[in-house]
Protein backbone atom coordinates (compact mmCIF):
# COMPACT_ATOMS: atom_id res chain seq x y z
CA UNK A 1 0.00 0.00 0.00
CA UNK A 2 1.20 3.50 -0.91
CA UNK A 3 0.22 5.40 2.23
CA UNK A 4 1.12 8.89 0.93
CA UNK A 5 -1.48 10.89 -0.97
CA UNK A 6 -0.09 12.10 -4.28
CA UNK A 7 -1.71 14.98 -6.16
CA UNK A 8 -1.11 16.10 -9.72
CA UNK A 9 -0.02 19.73 -9.41
CA UNK A 10 -1.10 21.66 -12.50
CA UNK A 11 1.44 24.36 -11.71
CA UNK A 12 4.48 22.08 -11.76
CA UNK A 13 2.93 19.58 -14.21
CA UNK A 14 3.90 16.69 -11.96
CA UNK A 15 2.44 14.31 -9.41
CA UNK A 16 3.63 15.29 -5.92
CA UNK A 17 3.31 13.86 -2.42
CA UNK A 18 0.85 16.02 -0.53
CA UNK A 19 2.37 17.78 2.48
CA UNK A 20 0.12 20.32 4.21
CA UNK A 21 1.55 23.58 5.51
CA UNK A 22 0.28 22.76 9.01
CA UNK A 23 0.23 19.14 10.18
CA UNK A 24 -3.24 17.58 10.18
CA UNK A 25 -4.85 20.74 8.75
CA UNK A 26 -5.73 21.45 5.12
CA UNK A 27 -6.77 24.74 3.58
CA UNK A 28 -8.77 24.10 0.39
CA UNK A 29 -10.16 26.77 -1.93
CA UNK A 30 -12.36 25.90 -4.92
CA UNK A 31 -13.78 28.47 -7.33
CA UNK A 32 -17.55 28.42 -7.04
CA UNK A 33 -20.24 29.12 -9.65
CA UNK A 34 -21.26 32.38 -11.26
CA UNK A 35 -24.93 32.36 -10.32
CA UNK A 36 -26.68 33.77 -13.39
CA UNK A 37 -28.17 30.54 -14.80
CA UNK A 38 -29.13 26.98 -13.86
CA UNK A 39 -26.54 24.53 -12.57
CA UNK A 40 -25.21 22.18 -15.23
CA UNK A 41 -23.08 19.08 -15.65
CA UNK A 42 -19.86 21.06 -15.43
CA UNK A 43 -20.87 22.06 -11.91
CA UNK A 44 -21.71 18.43 -11.13
CA UNK A 45 -18.32 17.16 -12.24
CA UNK A 46 -16.16 19.89 -10.71
CA UNK A 47 -17.80 19.96 -7.30
CA UNK A 48 -18.20 16.18 -7.06
CA UNK A 49 -14.46 15.90 -7.73
CA UNK A 50 -13.60 18.25 -4.89
CA UNK A 51 -16.25 16.71 -2.66
CA UNK A 52 -14.34 13.43 -3.09
CA UNK A 53 -11.12 15.19 -2.09
CA UNK A 54 -12.84 16.87 0.88
CA UNK A 55 -14.32 13.56 2.06
CA UNK A 56 -11.07 11.63 1.67
CA UNK A 57 -9.02 14.20 3.54
CA UNK A 58 -11.53 14.17 6.40
CA UNK A 59 -11.67 10.36 6.43
CA UNK A 60 -7.89 10.10 6.67
CA UNK A 61 -7.81 12.37 9.70
CA UNK A 62 -7.31 15.91 8.42
CA UNK A 63 -9.20 18.92 9.70
CA UNK A 64 -10.21 20.69 6.49
CA UNK A 65 -11.32 24.26 5.94
CA UNK A 66 -13.05 24.12 2.57
CA UNK A 67 -13.81 27.54 1.08
CA UNK A 68 -15.95 27.74 -2.05
CA UNK A 69 -17.11 31.15 -3.22
CA UNK A 70 -20.24 32.37 -4.95
CA UNK A 71 -19.60 34.80 -7.81
CA UNK A 72 -22.54 37.21 -7.76
CA UNK A 73 -20.73 40.19 -9.32
CA UNK A 74 -17.74 40.91 -11.52
CA UNK A 75 -17.76 38.06 -14.03
CA UNK A 76 -17.42 39.95 -17.33
CA UNK A 77 -18.52 38.54 -20.68
CA UNK A 78 -14.94 38.60 -21.97
CA UNK A 79 -12.63 38.11 -19.03
CA UNK A 80 -9.61 37.40 -21.25
CA UNK A 81 -9.39 41.10 -22.07
CA UNK A 82 -11.43 42.36 -19.11
CA UNK A 83 -14.25 43.82 -21.16
CA UNK A 84 -17.98 43.37 -21.67
CA UNK A 85 -21.01 43.42 -19.42
CA UNK A 86 -21.24 41.68 -16.04
CA UNK A 87 -22.96 38.33 -16.72
CA UNK A 88 -25.26 38.50 -13.73
CA UNK A 89 -26.15 42.16 -14.30
CA UNK A 90 -26.96 41.38 -17.93
CA UNK A 91 -29.28 38.54 -16.88
CA UNK A 92 -30.99 40.84 -14.37
CA UNK A 93 -31.48 43.51 -17.02
CA UNK A 94 -32.93 41.04 -19.51
CA UNK A 95 -35.25 39.50 -16.92
CA UNK A 96 -36.10 42.92 -15.41
CA UNK A 97 -35.23 41.68 -11.94
CA UNK A 98 -32.94 42.87 -9.19
CA UNK A 99 -29.41 41.43 -9.61
CA UNK A 100 -29.49 39.96 -6.12
CA UNK A 101 -32.82 38.35 -6.98
CA UNK A 102 -31.12 36.57 -9.89
CA UNK A 103 -28.18 35.67 -7.66
CA UNK A 104 -30.43 34.22 -4.95
CA UNK A 105 -32.54 32.27 -7.45
CA UNK A 106 -29.58 30.50 -9.01
CA UNK A 107 -27.67 30.14 -5.76
CA UNK A 108 -30.67 28.22 -4.44
CA UNK A 109 -30.72 26.14 -7.61
CA UNK A 110 -27.00 25.39 -7.22
CA UNK A 111 -27.38 24.37 -3.57
CA UNK A 112 -30.31 22.10 -4.38
CA UNK A 113 -28.33 20.40 -7.15
CA UNK A 114 -25.31 19.88 -4.91
CA UNK A 115 -27.47 18.47 -2.12
CA UNK A 116 -29.14 16.02 -4.52
CA UNK A 117 -25.70 14.87 -5.67
CA UNK A 118 -24.82 14.37 -1.98
CA UNK A 119 -21.98 16.89 -2.08
CA UNK A 120 -21.07 18.12 1.39
CA UNK A 121 -21.42 21.89 1.95
CA UNK A 122 -18.15 23.83 2.22
CA UNK A 123 -16.86 25.16 5.53
CA UNK A 124 -17.24 28.75 4.29
CA UNK A 125 -19.14 29.99 1.23
CA UNK A 126 -18.33 33.70 0.81
CA UNK A 127 -20.14 35.97 -1.65
CA UNK A 128 -18.14 38.26 -3.93
CA UNK A 129 -20.65 41.05 -3.24
CA UNK A 130 -20.08 40.66 0.49
CA UNK A 131 -16.32 41.24 0.19
CA UNK A 132 -16.07 44.44 -1.83
CA UNK A 133 -13.94 46.16 0.82
CA UNK A 134 -11.50 43.22 0.89
CA UNK A 135 -11.19 43.38 -2.89
CA UNK A 136 -10.61 47.15 -2.88
CA UNK A 137 -7.88 46.74 -0.26
CA UNK A 138 -6.21 44.01 -2.32
CA UNK A 139 -6.30 46.20 -5.45
CA UNK A 140 -4.66 49.04 -3.50
CA UNK A 141 -1.82 46.68 -2.51
CA UNK A 142 -1.24 45.79 -6.16
CA UNK A 143 -1.23 49.47 -7.18
CA UNK A 144 1.27 50.27 -4.41
CA UNK A 145 3.50 47.44 -5.65
CA UNK A 146 3.52 49.07 -9.08
CA UNK A 147 1.67 46.37 -11.01
CA UNK A 148 -1.71 48.07 -11.52
CA UNK A 149 -2.81 51.46 -12.81
CA UNK A 150 -5.96 53.59 -12.90
CA UNK A 151 -7.39 54.66 -16.24
CA UNK A 152 -10.61 56.65 -16.62
CA UNK A 153 -11.96 55.36 -13.31
CA UNK A 154 -11.09 51.72 -13.94
CA UNK A 155 -8.07 49.82 -12.60
CA UNK A 156 -6.11 47.29 -14.65
CA UNK A 157 -3.40 44.79 -13.85
CA UNK A 158 -0.23 45.57 -15.82
CA UNK A 159 0.53 42.14 -17.28
CA UNK A 160 3.49 43.29 -19.38
CA UNK A 161 5.29 44.92 -16.46
CA UNK A 162 4.59 41.91 -14.24
CA UNK A 163 5.82 39.43 -16.85
CA UNK A 164 9.07 41.36 -17.43
CA UNK A 165 10.44 39.75 -14.27
CA UNK A 166 11.14 36.08 -15.13
CA UNK A 167 10.81 35.14 -11.45
CA UNK A 168 7.09 35.92 -11.67
CA UNK A 169 6.68 33.04 -14.18
CA UNK A 170 3.55 34.55 -15.74
CA UNK A 171 1.84 31.90 -17.87
CA UNK A 172 3.45 28.91 -16.13
CA UNK A 173 0.10 27.45 -15.03
CA UNK A 174 -1.73 27.78 -18.35
CA UNK A 175 1.17 27.64 -20.79
CA UNK A 176 0.21 31.03 -22.26
CA UNK A 177 2.83 33.62 -23.16
CA UNK A 178 2.33 37.37 -23.18
CA UNK A 179 3.13 37.70 -26.90
CA UNK A 180 0.23 35.36 -27.74
CA UNK A 181 -2.13 37.34 -25.55
CA UNK A 182 -1.13 40.62 -27.19
CA UNK A 183 -1.50 39.19 -30.66
CA UNK A 184 -4.75 37.39 -29.93
CA UNK A 185 -6.54 40.43 -28.58
CA UNK A 186 -7.83 43.40 -30.53
CA UNK A 187 -9.25 46.77 -29.73
CA UNK A 188 -12.57 47.08 -31.52
CA UNK A 189 -12.58 50.89 -31.52
CA UNK A 190 -8.91 51.48 -32.12
CA UNK A 191 -8.81 53.17 -28.71
CA UNK A 192 -8.47 51.65 -25.28
CA UNK A 193 -8.22 52.83 -21.72
CA UNK A 194 -5.77 49.95 -21.14
CA UNK A 195 -2.02 50.21 -21.72
CA UNK A 196 -1.87 46.71 -23.16
CA UNK A 197 -4.51 44.41 -24.54
CA UNK A 198 -3.27 41.62 -22.23
CA UNK A 199 -4.10 43.67 -19.12
CA UNK A 200 -7.17 42.55 -17.16
CA UNK A 201 -9.63 44.51 -15.06
CA UNK A 202 -9.30 44.72 -11.30
CA UNK A 203 -12.00 47.38 -10.99
CA UNK A 204 -14.43 48.66 -13.62
CA UNK A 205 -16.08 52.04 -13.62
CA UNK A 206 -19.82 51.53 -13.91
CA UNK A 207 -21.60 52.98 -16.92
CA UNK A 208 -24.78 54.99 -16.17
CA UNK A 209 -27.01 52.04 -17.05
CA UNK A 210 -25.04 49.52 -14.95
CA UNK A 211 -27.19 48.35 -12.03
CA UNK A 212 -24.48 46.86 -9.74
CA UNK A 213 -22.16 49.53 -8.31
CA UNK A 214 -20.11 50.36 -5.23
CA UNK A 215 -17.98 53.30 -4.10
CA UNK A 216 -14.22 52.96 -4.44
CA UNK A 217 -11.18 55.29 -4.41
CA UNK A 218 -11.24 55.28 -8.22
CA UNK A 219 -14.90 55.44 -9.22
CA UNK A 220 -18.37 54.15 -8.56
CA UNK A 221 -18.12 50.72 -10.10
CA UNK A 222 -17.63 47.03 -9.47
CA UNK A 223 -14.72 44.55 -9.11
CA UNK A 224 -13.33 42.35 -11.84
CA UNK A 225 -13.85 38.63 -11.63
CA UNK A 226 -10.33 37.49 -10.74
CA UNK A 227 -9.73 39.72 -7.72
CA UNK A 228 -12.53 38.18 -5.66
CA UNK A 229 -10.85 34.79 -5.29
CA UNK A 230 -7.48 36.34 -4.42
CA UNK A 231 -9.09 38.48 -1.73
CA UNK A 232 -11.36 35.82 -0.24
CA UNK A 233 -8.87 32.95 -0.26
CA UNK A 234 -6.32 35.16 1.54
CA UNK A 235 -8.95 36.32 4.04
CA UNK A 236 -10.09 32.84 5.06
CA UNK A 237 -7.05 30.64 4.38
CA UNK A 238 -4.07 32.99 4.58
CA UNK A 239 -1.76 34.38 1.91
CA UNK A 240 -0.46 30.85 1.21
CA UNK A 241 -2.68 27.80 1.60
CA UNK A 242 -2.57 24.16 0.58
CA UNK A 243 -4.83 23.40 -2.38
CA UNK A 244 -6.60 25.54 -4.97
CA UNK A 245 -9.06 23.74 -7.24
CA UNK A 246 -11.40 24.29 -10.15
CA UNK A 247 -12.23 23.21 -13.66
CA UNK A 248 -9.56 23.11 -16.36
CA UNK A 249 -11.32 25.97 -18.15
CA UNK A 250 -10.33 28.24 -15.26
CA UNK A 251 -6.58 27.82 -15.73
CA UNK A 252 -6.68 30.82 -18.03
CA UNK A 253 -7.48 33.58 -17.48
CA UNK A 254 -8.88 33.16 -13.97
CA UNK A 255 -6.26 31.15 -12.10
CA UNK A 256 -3.34 32.64 -14.01
CA UNK A 257 -4.66 36.06 -12.96
CA UNK A 258 -5.06 34.93 -9.35
CA UNK A 259 -1.42 33.84 -9.20
CA UNK A 260 -0.26 37.12 -10.73
CA UNK A 261 -2.37 39.19 -8.32
CA UNK A 262 -1.14 37.28 -5.28
CA UNK A 263 2.49 37.48 -6.38
CA UNK A 264 2.10 41.21 -7.02
CA UNK A 265 0.24 42.01 -3.81
CA UNK A 266 1.55 39.39 -1.38
CA UNK A 267 4.77 38.28 -3.14
CA UNK A 268 3.73 34.60 -3.06
CA UNK A 269 2.00 31.97 -5.15
CA UNK A 270 -1.23 31.60 -3.12
CA UNK A 271 -1.46 27.78 -3.28
CA UNK A 272 1.09 24.99 -2.98
CA UNK A 273 -1.01 22.62 -5.12
CA UNK A 274 -3.24 23.53 -8.06
CA UNK A 275 -5.80 20.89 -9.05
CA UNK A 276 -7.96 21.00 -12.17
CA UNK A 277 -10.74 18.72 -13.35
CA UNK A 278 -10.95 18.01 -17.06
CA UNK A 279 -13.76 18.98 -19.40
CA UNK A 280 -16.82 16.92 -20.17
CA UNK A 281 -18.60 16.34 -23.44
CA UNK A 282 -21.99 15.06 -24.54
CA UNK A 283 -21.98 12.40 -27.25
CA UNK A 284 -18.42 13.47 -28.10
CA UNK A 285 -19.25 17.18 -28.48
CA UNK A 286 -18.36 20.04 -26.19
CA UNK A 287 -21.53 21.17 -24.46
CA UNK A 288 -22.89 24.62 -25.27
CA UNK A 289 -26.15 26.49 -25.79
CA UNK A 290 -25.25 27.25 -29.41
CA UNK A 291 -25.01 23.50 -30.15
CA UNK A 292 -28.36 22.77 -28.49
CA UNK A 293 -26.81 20.20 -26.15
CA UNK A 294 -26.56 22.22 -22.95
CA UNK A 295 -28.49 20.19 -20.38
CA UNK A 296 -29.11 21.45 -16.85
CA UNK A 297 -28.90 19.21 -13.81
CA UNK A 298 -32.65 19.45 -13.32
CA UNK A 299 -33.21 18.27 -16.90
CA UNK A 300 -31.03 15.24 -16.24
CA UNK A 301 -32.98 14.53 -13.06
CA UNK A 302 -36.42 14.79 -14.73
CA UNK A 303 -35.46 13.62 -18.24
CA UNK A 304 -37.00 16.71 -19.83
CA UNK A 305 -34.62 17.20 -22.76
CA UNK A 306 -34.79 15.81 -26.34
CA UNK A 307 -31.26 14.35 -26.09
CA UNK A 308 -32.16 12.28 -23.03
CA UNK A 309 -33.81 8.87 -23.38
CA UNK A 310 -34.91 8.87 -19.74
CA UNK A 311 -34.43 10.65 -16.42
CA UNK A 312 -31.26 9.88 -14.47
CA UNK A 313 -31.14 10.01 -10.70
CA UNK A 314 -28.62 12.26 -8.92
CA UNK A 315 -26.72 9.23 -7.62
CA UNK A 316 -26.48 7.78 -11.13
CA UNK A 317 -24.93 11.06 -12.26
CA UNK A 318 -22.54 11.03 -9.28
CA UNK A 319 -21.55 7.41 -9.86
CA UNK A 320 -20.93 8.07 -13.55
CA UNK A 321 -18.70 11.06 -12.73
CA UNK A 322 -16.69 9.02 -10.22
CA UNK A 323 -16.19 6.21 -12.74
CA UNK A 324 -13.81 8.48 -14.64
CA UNK A 325 -10.57 9.93 -13.30
CA UNK A 326 -11.07 13.64 -12.66
CA UNK A 327 -8.22 14.60 -15.03
CA UNK A 328 -9.65 12.58 -17.94
CA UNK A 329 -12.23 13.81 -20.43
CA UNK A 330 -15.68 12.50 -19.56
CA UNK A 331 -18.29 11.91 -22.26
CA UNK A 332 -21.95 11.71 -21.29
CA UNK A 333 -24.07 9.38 -23.42
CA UNK A 334 -27.39 7.73 -22.69
CA UNK A 335 -25.75 4.32 -23.06
CA UNK A 336 -23.04 5.16 -20.56
CA UNK A 337 -25.51 6.58 -18.06
CA UNK A 338 -27.78 3.54 -18.32
CA UNK A 339 -24.75 1.32 -17.71
CA UNK A 340 -23.87 3.43 -14.66
CA UNK A 341 -27.42 3.08 -13.39
CA UNK A 342 -27.11 -0.71 -13.57
CA UNK A 343 -23.64 -0.68 -12.02
CA UNK A 344 -24.78 1.48 -9.11
CA UNK A 345 -27.73 -0.83 -8.47
CA UNK A 346 -25.40 -3.82 -8.45
CA UNK A 347 -23.08 -2.09 -5.99
CA UNK A 348 -25.90 -1.10 -3.64
CA UNK A 349 -27.41 -4.59 -3.78
CA UNK A 350 -24.06 -6.10 -2.84
CA UNK A 351 -23.78 -3.64 0.05
CA UNK A 352 -27.14 -4.69 1.46
CA UNK A 353 -26.30 -8.38 1.07
CA UNK A 354 -22.92 -7.90 2.75
CA UNK A 355 -24.46 -6.09 5.71
CA UNK A 356 -26.85 -9.03 6.21
CA UNK A 357 -24.14 -11.66 5.87
CA UNK A 358 -23.31 -13.39 9.15
CA UNK A 359 -21.79 -16.73 8.13
CA UNK A 360 -18.16 -16.91 9.27
CA UNK A 361 -15.32 -19.42 9.52
CA UNK A 362 -12.37 -20.16 11.76
CA UNK A 363 -9.99 -19.20 8.95
CA UNK A 364 -10.37 -16.69 6.12
CA UNK A 365 -10.00 -17.97 2.57
CA UNK A 366 -8.77 -14.63 1.17
CA UNK A 367 -6.76 -11.65 2.44
CA UNK A 368 -9.08 -8.76 3.26
CA UNK A 369 -6.17 -6.47 4.15
CA UNK A 370 -4.67 -6.85 0.67
CA UNK A 371 -7.95 -5.69 -0.86
CA UNK A 372 -8.16 -2.74 1.57
CA UNK A 373 -4.59 -1.69 0.77
CA UNK A 374 -5.35 -1.76 -2.95
CA UNK A 375 -8.36 0.51 -2.39
CA UNK A 376 -6.29 3.03 -0.46
CA UNK A 377 -3.53 2.90 -3.07
CA UNK A 378 -5.95 3.90 -5.84
CA UNK A 379 -7.12 6.95 -3.90
CA UNK A 380 -3.60 7.92 -2.90
CA UNK A 381 -2.67 7.87 -6.58
CA UNK A 382 -4.17 11.29 -7.39
CA UNK A 383 -7.71 10.35 -6.31
CA UNK A 384 -8.16 7.60 -8.87
CA UNK A 385 -11.84 6.98 -8.18
CA UNK A 386 -12.15 4.91 -11.37
CA UNK A 387 -9.67 2.34 -10.07
CA UNK A 388 -11.28 2.41 -6.63
CA UNK A 389 -14.64 1.50 -8.16
CA UNK A 390 -12.94 -1.36 -10.03
CA UNK A 391 -11.65 -2.60 -6.67
CA UNK A 392 -15.12 -2.29 -5.17
CA UNK A 393 -16.52 -4.52 -7.89
CA UNK A 394 -13.80 -7.03 -7.01
CA UNK A 395 -15.32 -6.82 -3.55
CA UNK A 396 -18.77 -7.44 -5.04
CA UNK A 397 -17.47 -10.68 -6.58
CA UNK A 398 -16.19 -11.75 -3.18
CA UNK A 399 -19.56 -10.95 -1.59
CA UNK A 400 -21.35 -13.14 -4.13
CA UNK A 401 -18.90 -15.98 -3.45
CA UNK A 402 -19.47 -15.63 0.30
CA UNK A 403 -23.22 -15.80 -0.24
CA UNK A 404 -22.66 -19.09 -2.05
CA UNK A 405 -20.34 -20.34 0.69
CA UNK A 406 -17.36 -20.46 -1.68
CA UNK A 407 -15.40 -17.80 0.22
CA UNK A 408 -15.32 -17.49 4.00
CA UNK A 409 -14.02 -14.94 6.49
CA UNK A 410 -13.41 -15.03 10.21
CA UNK A 411 -15.75 -12.84 12.30
CA UNK A 412 -13.01 -10.19 12.67
CA UNK A 413 -12.21 -10.16 8.94
CA UNK A 414 -15.89 -10.10 7.99
CA UNK A 415 -16.54 -7.07 10.20
CA UNK A 416 -13.43 -5.35 8.83
CA UNK A 417 -14.59 -6.01 5.27
CA UNK A 418 -18.06 -4.66 6.05
CA UNK A 419 -16.66 -1.52 7.68
CA UNK A 420 -14.25 -0.70 4.86
CA UNK A 421 -16.58 -1.63 2.00
CA UNK A 422 -19.23 0.69 3.44
CA UNK A 423 -16.67 3.43 4.18
CA UNK A 424 -15.31 3.50 0.64
CA UNK A 425 -18.80 3.62 -0.87
CA UNK A 426 -20.65 5.94 1.49
CA UNK A 427 -18.08 8.00 3.44
CA UNK A 428 -15.47 8.55 0.72
CA UNK A 429 -17.21 8.23 -2.65
CA UNK A 430 -20.28 9.85 -1.12
CA UNK A 431 -22.75 7.50 -2.77
CA UNK A 432 -26.03 6.79 -1.07
CA UNK A 433 -28.99 4.51 -1.53
CA UNK A 434 -31.90 6.17 -3.29
CA UNK A 435 -34.37 3.74 -1.74
CA UNK A 436 -35.70 5.78 1.15
CA UNK A 437 -37.67 2.84 2.61
CA UNK A 438 -34.88 0.27 2.49
CA UNK A 439 -34.74 -0.14 6.29
CA UNK A 440 -38.50 -0.67 6.48
CA UNK A 441 -38.37 -3.11 3.56
CA UNK A 442 -35.70 -5.17 5.31
CA UNK A 443 -37.84 -5.36 8.46
CA UNK A 444 -40.87 -6.53 6.47
CA UNK A 445 -38.79 -9.16 4.67
CA UNK A 446 -37.50 -10.48 7.97
CA UNK A 447 -41.08 -10.69 9.31
CA UNK A 448 -42.10 -12.78 6.29
CA UNK A 449 -39.06 -15.03 6.71
CA UNK A 450 -39.93 -15.54 10.39
CA UNK A 451 -43.50 -16.44 9.39
CA UNK A 452 -42.16 -18.93 6.85
CA UNK A 453 -39.91 -20.51 9.48
CA UNK A 454 -42.95 -20.88 11.71
CA UNK A 455 -45.05 -22.63 9.04
CA UNK A 456 -42.09 -24.83 8.12
CA UNK A 457 -41.81 -25.86 11.76
CA UNK A 458 -45.49 -26.88 11.50
CA UNK A 459 -44.67 -28.73 8.24
CA UNK A 460 -47.04 -26.55 6.24
CA UNK A 461 -44.92 -26.88 3.11
CA UNK A 462 -47.48 -25.34 0.77
CA UNK A 463 -47.62 -22.06 2.70
CA UNK A 464 -43.83 -22.12 3.09
CA UNK A 465 -43.38 -22.43 -0.68
CA UNK A 466 -45.98 -19.71 -1.26
CA UNK A 467 -44.07 -17.20 0.90
CA UNK A 468 -40.78 -18.15 -0.78
CA UNK A 469 -42.27 -17.73 -4.27
CA UNK A 470 -43.86 -14.37 -3.42
CA UNK A 471 -40.54 -13.04 -2.15
CA UNK A 472 -38.78 -14.36 -5.27
CA UNK A 473 -41.16 -12.36 -7.46
CA UNK A 474 -39.87 -9.12 -5.92
CA UNK A 475 -36.24 -10.21 -6.17
CA UNK A 476 -35.72 -11.65 -2.66
CA UNK A 477 -34.05 -15.05 -2.91
CA UNK A 478 -34.20 -17.37 0.13
CA UNK A 479 -31.67 -20.12 0.76
CA UNK A 480 -32.36 -22.82 3.32
CA UNK A 481 -29.47 -24.66 4.92
CA UNK A 482 -28.78 -26.56 8.11
CA UNK A 483 -27.88 -23.32 9.91
CA UNK A 484 -31.19 -21.61 9.01
CA UNK A 485 -32.46 -19.38 6.22
CA UNK A 486 -30.47 -16.62 4.53
CA UNK A 487 -31.67 -14.15 1.91
CA UNK A 488 -30.27 -11.86 -0.69
CA UNK A 489 -31.53 -9.33 -3.22
CA UNK A 490 -31.16 -10.36 -6.82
Amino acid sequence: MDSALKIYNSYTKSKEVFKPIIDNFVGLYVCGPTVYSESHLGHARTYTTFDLLFRYLIYTGYKVRYVRNITDVGHLENDVIGEGEDKLAKKARLEQLEPMEIAQLYTNDFHQGMEKLNNLPPSIEPLASGHIIDQIEFIQKIIEAGFAYESEGSVYFDVIKFAENPNNEYGKLSGRVVEELQGGSRDLDGQSEKRNQADFALWKKASPEHIMRWNSPWSIGFPGWHIECSAMSAKYLGEVFDIHGGGMDLQFPHHEAEIAQSKAGNHVNPANYWMHGNMLTLNGQKMGKSLGNAISLNQFFNGNHPLLEQAYSPQTIRFFILQGHYRSTLDFTNEALIASEKGLKRLMTATRNLNLLEKTATESTWEVNNWINECYSTLNDDLNSAMLIAQLFEGVSKINLMLEGKELLTPIDLQLFKDKFNAFIFDILGLKSEEDNSALQEQLIKILIDQRLEVRANKDWAKSDFIRDQLAEIGIILKDNKEGTTWQIQ
